[in-house]
Parts: structure tokens; sequence; C-alpha cells
């Protein structure tokens, strides 16, 4: 521990500092901690070391506390059970936000554009300047009011009389004379016909077409007519009344006699038009979204993927595959015969026809029916049952045909501003956003009403291409980004907020993000801060650590061993200490290198991959090796590795897998792989009461030790009794998950612990049954490593068992973890582990298994990327093959094969940049990460 001189807390000023005094969370070992406010501080230390524990478990959860005791007396009746973090005091917190690592959001209505609330204020900005053009004259379409009509008659110059008309619909022939008596009765005496007056009494129903242009006015243009301003007034508010909101103006210009249209309504020539609101433009309102797809932007009906799966193909060689079979045949021969009258290059790959004549094969001419007819043919003999599973086999989620996946009606693609819908808007990247408007042109009058609206879009995009996510759209489904996106899109959303005096904690931001962003990330933290906020970051990013005003470091190692304040202060008295932390930073210590230099003789190749920004790439995989599939974010990582290759490796080993993305085919040695393993970072375990423990089915050999003890034969106790899963032993109470939950209306729910078994899962009986002294609850309790120790002292041959079961966790830098720890509290990078200890453990298989890792650094400190290469080369000494997408540049130089994309996000990524080993990475044209390599 460094030699700091304790601080006389009681001296502290809480307006400078948050004090926390004796906090005993977790693992905490009563730490006292000085945190300066209004800076940019950063908490390190080993995974496991104590740092959530102490920025979220005690910093946040007191902040959150006393938030909550502000609210009603409904929410603080629960007050009294809430446990208070574990700690002496906290003094000087702020209203604190916390962006913890979370999943991404599944909600398919859910996009980039509602997650960080653009798409509100877009809503707003539309409904508010929006103007509605006509499609058919476009023109704009308005509301007429009085005075506009007011305001036409006086302007008239040139014409030396008017006539205010209302068009009065004849109701029916036969009652003609009876409409007209009714409008002599409430005081009308002349209609107008054929730009004349005559009386009502003199027309004629021969006269009329189908309504009567019924005057209700007449002036005189001269200069005495503004002093009748009120008499005109009234004379329209007549006339639109009687209009049914519609009446028009005849006036004499000299030559002939013009007329000029008012309405209040929204229409133009006759079309009725929707007004804009905020729920017109809102696909979640039914007034807004699209009548088919209800504001999904997909439908069940053809999926053109499985029409034509292979685009590298062309009509010719039979890239509509529903198209061959001597019956089918006939539809492409039709299209072969006639294709030169109508100029359609039936030998051109799919993915190079025009989008005009790639619609034409779908809604086919005079010459051919195009598949879209096809499909008809088929629906209307759904009675032939091969016409029926044909249709089956074509059928999936496909693009809402009326909205072409917009997600909203026909009508709000007609409001524009500057000519752009909004539409258009969510559908173009947030960096050409930003261009849109930053040329914005308005009127100054639509300037005050946008100012304030502008301000907020502008704000928020700013601090998404900050963050680095400046390729994604407005539009993009929130459960297609990955981890590190939906990370740091959280961020830009509290970030957007600007609020003031607040403490902003912030878990690992640098996730998924290229060494090339950090700066940029480190702006936007600054900037924050300099707002007059505290922003305390929890990070093992060397470039974060360098920029902080004050660094806390943990330690010294996890768990147990774990949870004390081993350094609070400046970069360099850290660089003075000898602390974990600060030996990797001086480089006295180095993370784990491999020295087997591996012979790349076999490889799967994927050629001409196109899926989302991929520009038909060939790309090698070797096999029995560690690739690392790097680039900057949104250069194709994920599209190439978890569109393309896994899907497509899972089909061809005869495995359901997601539909694939667009390549040519999948090539090389493939015969030579028996499985392929995505090691995401979604949660392990569907159920709340899953744990590491449960995953790597250690806790199966720890419940068949404790139903071998004599006291468990005695009372008939069997291995289920010592589940928590099902009904037996457990407590019924809480179901076996120790605790209650409360729901708590418009607010998180409140977990209490179980009043019956005070949160010990398990019935009093069974916890009478002890093994050396420990309950199956005690054993719960312990880290993973405290029960590997605990274990592996012992004489029985089943408590071996369990102790090798959870070495692999350990192995993979878990033995911090609690035994009982439920899955649901795990981070992404943690949840990773615990499936990667799961393979460890399966060491006897003789599969030859492709694991594929989605940035498995998440949340490791320096030392614990060592254990993690040292688990890889476990993996591939057992003979199995990694790929893995990373930024880390640790883990990108124990490559034996580095695939590098970009060179930019976005529309300008896709690019293969390099292919090949490390030795040669330095040649690579275009690369970013060969810089910091």
């Amino acid at each position: 521990m460094t030699d700091k001189s304790t601080p006389d807390f009681e001296k502290l000023d809480p307006k400078k500092h948050i004090i926390i005094k004796g906090a005993r969370v977790h693992n905490l070992k009563n730490v006292d901690v000085v945190i300066p406010r209004n800076q940019f501080v950063v908490i390190t230390g080993l995974s496991g070391s104590g740092k959530s524990s102490l920025a979220f478990s005690t910093l946040y959860a007191e902040g959150q506390r006393r938030y909550v005791e502000s609210l009603s007396s409904y929410a603080r009746q629960f007050l009294g059970k809430v446990e208070k973090p574990d700690v002496d005091y906290i003094k000087g917190v702020s209203p604190a936000i916390a962006i913890e690592q979370k999943v991404n959001s599944t909600n398919s209505r859910s996009t980039v554009g509602t997650i960080t609330e653009i798409y509100d204020y877009l809503k707003l900005l539309y409904a508010r300047i929006g103007k509605t053009i006509s499609p058919n004259t476009g023109k704009e379409v308005k509301k007429d009011q009085v005075e506009d009509v007011v305001k036409f008659i006086l302007e008239l110059k040139k014409a030396k009389v008017a006539y205010l008309i209302s068009e009065i619909p004849i109701t029916s022939k036969s009652n003609f004379k009876n409409q007209i008596q009714l409008l002599i009765q409430q005081g009308f005496s002349r209609a107008f016909v054929n730009n004349q007056t005559v009386f009502l009494e003199d027309l004629d129903q021969s006269q009329c077409g189908k309504t009567i242009s019924l005057m209700i006015d007449r002036y005189k243009i001269d200069n005495e007519l503004k002093e009748n301003q009120s008499r005109i007034s009234d004379s329209v508010e007549t006339a639109i009344y009687e209009g049914k909101g519609k009446c028009v103006v005849y006036y004499d210009s000299g030559t002939d006699i013009k007329n000029q249209k008012f309405t209040n309504q929204y229409d133009e020539e006759g079309i009725e038009f929707i007004e804009p609101s905020t729920n017109l433009f809102s696909f979640n309102n039914p007034l807004g979204a699209c009548p088919k797809c209800e504001g999904f932007g997909k439908v069940i009906g053809i999926d053109e993927d499985l029409v034509i799966p292979n685009k590298s193909l062309s009509v010719y060689q039979d890239a509509v595959i529903c198209w061959k079979g001597e019956k089918m045949q006939a539809w492409k021969n039709e299209l072969i015969k006639h294709a030169e009258k109508f100029n359609f290059p039936i030998h051109k790959p799919i993915y190079d026809l025009t989008e005009e004549q790639y619609n034409l094969l779908w809604e086919g001419n005079s010459y051919f029916g195009g598949l879209n007819a096809f499909f008809d043919y088929l629906s209307s003999n759904t009675y032939k049952i091969h016409y029926r599973v044909m249709l089956a086999r074509y059928r999936g989620r496909t693009s809402c045909p009326l909205c072409k996946g917009k997600r909203l009606r026909k009508e709000a693609e007609y409001v524009k501003i500057n000519e752009k819908s909004i539409n258009e808007l969510v559908d173009i990247s947030i960096e050409r956003l930003k261009a849109y408007f930053d040329q914005l042109e308005l009127s100054q009058y639509e300037h005050q009403i946008a100012k304030r609206i502008l301000l907020e879009v502008n704000s928020r995009i700013d601090f998404l291409l900050n963050v680095g996510v400046g390729y994604l759209t407005l539009n993009r489904s929130s459960s297609t980004l990955s981890g590190g996106e939906s990370q740091r899109i959280n961020l830009a959303t509290s970030l957007g907020s600007s609020l003031v005096g607040s403490m902003y904690i912030l878990d690992e931001p640098s996730i998924g993000l290229h060494p090339k962003d950090t700066q940029n990330l480190i702006t936007v933290l600054r900037e924050l801060q300099k707002n007059g906020n505290t922003v305390i970051v929890v990070e093992h990013d060397e470039e974060i650590m360098k920029a902080a005003d004050t660094i806390i470091d943990l330690g010294p190692e996890a768990g147990y061993l774990g949870g004390n304040l081993i350094f609070n202060g400046n970069l360099p008295e850290l660089l003075k200490t000898d602390t974990l932390t600060a030996k990797y930073l001086n480089k006295k210590l180095e993370v784990y290198s491999s020295s087997t230099k591996r012979k790349l003789n076999n490889k799967i190749k994927i050629v001409g991959a196109r899926e989302n920004n991929l520009k038909g790439i060939d790309v090698e995989f070797p096999l029995h090796a560690l690739s690392v599939v790097c680039g900057v974010s949104g250069s194709g990582k994920s599209s190439l590795v978890k569109r393309v290759l896994y899907p497509a490796l899972q089909k061809q080993l005869g495995e359901y897998g997601d539909k694939n993305g667009l390549f040519e085919k999948l090539d090389g040695s493939i015969n030579q792989i028996d499985a392929v393993e995505f090691i995401d970072q979604n949660p392990i375990g569907k159920s709340s009461r899953s744990n590491p423990v449960t995953y790597i089915k250690a806790y199966d050999e720890i419940r068949n030790l404790y139903s071998s003890l004599g006291l468990s034969k005695s009372r008939g106790y069997k291995a289920s009794h010592f589940s928590f899963n099902v009904s037996g032993g457990r407590c019924e109470v809480c179901q076996g998950e120790g605790e209650i939950i409360e729901e708590m209306q418009f607010m998180a729910d409140i977990h209490l612990v179980c009043e019956e078994c005070g949160g010990k899962r398990f019935k009093d009986e069974i916890l009478e049954v002890q093994f050396k002294g420990k309950s199956i609850h005690d054993i719960l309790e312990l880290t993973i490593q405290e029960a590997t120790d605990f274990f592996k002292n012992q004489e029985k041959k089943i408590a071996l068992k369990v102790a090798e079961k959870l070495q692999p966790l350990i192995d993979v830098g878990l033995g911090y973890l609690k035994m009982g720890q439920a899955s649901s509290t795990l981070s992404g990078g943690e949840a990773q582990r615990v499936k990667l200890a799961s393979y460890l453990g399966k060491g006897g298989s003789q599969k030859h298994t492709l694991f594929i890792f989605d940035e498995p650094t998440t949340g490791l400190h320096f030392h614990d990327i060592s254990k993690l290469l040292k688990s890889f080369e476990a993996l591939i000494e057992k003979g199995h093959t990694l790929i893995v997408i990373e930024h880390n540049t640790e883990v990108i130089k124990n490559a034996d094969w580095i695939i590098d994309l970009g060179p930019e996000g976005g529309e300008n990524g896709g690019h293969l940049l390099f292919q090949g080993e490390l030795k040669d990475f330095r040649k690579a044209k275009d690369s970013v990460t060969k810089e910091f390599i």
C-alpha cells in the first residue's frame, strides 16, 4: 500500500470533495476515499478489485437513495427495507448519473434515433416548421385563415369589384326549390352564375352544376375599402361557415374575371392531407405508423434474400433459385428471350444491377412476368400442396412493401424542410446529418421557432461524432449494434442532457473504441467536467488514465485479496509506486506474449463479402491459430465475422443459424472444422437464479458432494434438495433467489432480502447439513478463489473434482466472483469469460471447434489480459481455432494472423487494408491501426 498520509476527514470541505468513510460494500475493506469534486477521476485496478463496488454499489447507490428519499410517500414506504450502502458516511454527493455496461436493446422498435432522443426532436422540428408539399402539384399545402382572405381582398389593386362566394352543394334535384327558399329565408339574395350576379328567386337549376355559387358579399375596390375591414371579416367568416370550410373570391381584373380559392381544411386540388403533428412522425403511434407493418418496417412476406441468396450470380446462372426446375424455368426463359428488347443484362451479377433493373426483375413488364407475378401465381394455386410448400420456403421477415422499411405512413413523406423529409434524414449517416444541419437555411420566423430544437439536435449529433459513431444512421435498429456502439450511444445520450453540478459515473466508456477515437472521448469527458460536473470513470485504458486529474487504484489483487485503497493521487505520483497498474504503465511488467510460431497451412476463405458496407472482399482465416479482426469502429468487422462468416459456417456444419449476410462462397479447409461457437457478451442463463458456477456445471458436483454426506443420507436428501432451481430444499417464499422483488411504479424494481430465509435461499434443515463446517449457503458466499482453495485441501475425491471444475474460472481471471453471484450482475466481459471458462473445462473434447470472440478484453486490466491470452493459448494447444474481433493492441500483437478493415467507418469503410502476419503489418496502406502497434 502506498504511504500516503490519511487526510483529516473532519476538516475537508464537502463542497470541494466527495468524502467516503468506511466503505465495506462487497469486498471493500473499510476503505476511506476522498474524491475531488469537479475533476476528471479514474478508478482503476484488477477485475474484481472493488472498482464497481466503490463507484456504483457505494457512490451511485447512495446518490440514488437520496434521490428516492425526495419522492412521494408511496415510494418512501419501501425505504425502511432498502439497505443503505455499507459505509460509515458519505458527504458531498451530487445528483448521480450512471452509464453502465448494458446489453443491447432487443426491442425491434428501438433505433439509434429514439435512444439518443434526436428523433424526438426531429419529430418536433417537422411538426413545427415542416411544409407539406403536394406530390401532384408541388405546391405547399396550407390552411387559410379569415385574416388571409381579408388580406387578399384588401390588397386587390387592379380589380374594380370583388365577390365573396360560398359553394353550396345541391342536396337533390327534387329539393332544389326548397333549398333556394331556405337560403332566402336566411337572408341571402344573390348567386354568382357565369361571372354575373343572379337573384336567388330567378335562379334556374339548369344554370347550376352540382353546387350553388352563393354570393355572401361584394366589394367595390377603392381607397375606402380598408375602413370596412370588420365587415369583410364578418362576411368571410360567414362564407367559410356556409361553404363548409371553403370560400372563393372572384374579382374583375379589367380584362376577365379571375378567382382565388381559400380553405381552412388541409387539402390541395381536392386531395386531403394530414396536418403535421409530432404523432404523424412517430412510428410508435397509430397516426404515424405505416398501416401495413405498424411501424416495424418489416413484414412477413417474400424474402428477397431467400429468393436470390447468391447475388454474385446472374439471372442466366440461376441466381433466382425459385425459377429452377423443368416447369418453373419457363419464367426465366421468358425473361431471357425478351431481355434484348428492353436492355436487361442477363449475364450481369445481381449485385451489379442498377436499382431500376433490379426492380424490373421483381415487377416485370409487358414482355415477361416478374417475381411478384410469379409469387402471385403460386398464391392463387395454393390448393396444390407443392405450391404451398414452395411459398413457405421463401417467406420471411422482409422490408415492408408499402413504406419500404421507413416505418412511417406515406403522408409523413410529404412534409419537408429544405426539400428533405424526415425519412431521408434518418437514412443518412450522422456525419452527413451534421452537414445538413450546418447548411440549413431558415426564415427568421422559422429560425425563432426551431432555435431551441436545433440546439438540442446539434449538441447530440456532436456528442455522437465525438464518441466515434458518426457512421451510423438514426434509423439503425439498436438490436444490430455491437456492444461498444451501444455503450457509446448511451454515453452520448447522457452527455446530451448537458447537466451541471452532477456526478457522472461511467463504466469503461472506451469499450469497442479504436485507439484513434480515444482522444475524442477524452475531449467529451473533459467538456463534461468543464461544465461543472464531477466525472468518475471506471477504466483500464492507458490513454484515459494519463488524461485524468486524479487516479484511484484499488487492489492489490482481486476478490478477497483486493478491496483496499492502494493509491489516490495524480499520474506522476502513481508512477513512483509499485502497484500492478504502475508496473504496467512503467513497462516494468509486460502483458503476456506468446513465443510460439505457428505454421499457417490450412485456411478457410470467405469470397466476395458484401454485407452492409463490405466492398466484396476476399478474406482468409488460418486454422489452429489466433486471428484478430481489427479496424476503426464501423469498418465492417462485425459484418464480416458475425453476419457473414459465422452463419455461413453454421449452415455448412448443418446447424441452424441466422440468415446469411451477402457473400459469394465459403472455401478452403472447411471439412476440418467440427463445430463453431460464437462467444459474445450477452448474459449467461435466462433464469435470475443462474450463476457462473451452475453455467460451468461445477454446482452439480457440489450438490453431489452434499447429498453424499451422512446426515443427508439419514434424512433421505438427494442432490436436488441442494438445488435452488427446483422445489424440495429451497426456500419456497423466494423460490431459491434469496430476495423478493417489489415492483415500483415508474421506477426500477426494488430488491429486498427474503425475510423467511434471510437471503440464504434454503430451508433451515438443509443448512444443517455441513461439509467441514460449511453449509451449502456458506459455500455460495465464498469467492471462486476461496472455494477452490477450500476444496483443494480436502481428501474426498468429489471435493477435488469440484476444485478442478472451478479452476478454469480462475484461469480466465474470474476468481473474485462469488460462487452464488447472479449472472444478471455480471458485466458483458465477465459473461464472455465465463463462457470461455466453460470451454476450457471441456479439455477432453476431441472436436476441432472454431471459436469467435467479440471484444473479449472488455473490462480487463493489463494483468487480466495476460490471463486471457494464456487461456487463448490453451485453447489453441487443444487443437482449436480462434477468431477475435478486437481493438486492444496487446491482443493484436499476439495474433498469428491480422485482418485489418477500414480505412474509415460506415460508407468509407469495408475495404480489406491488410491480411497477414504481424511482421508484415507495417506495410499495410491507409491503416490507422498499424500506427498504434
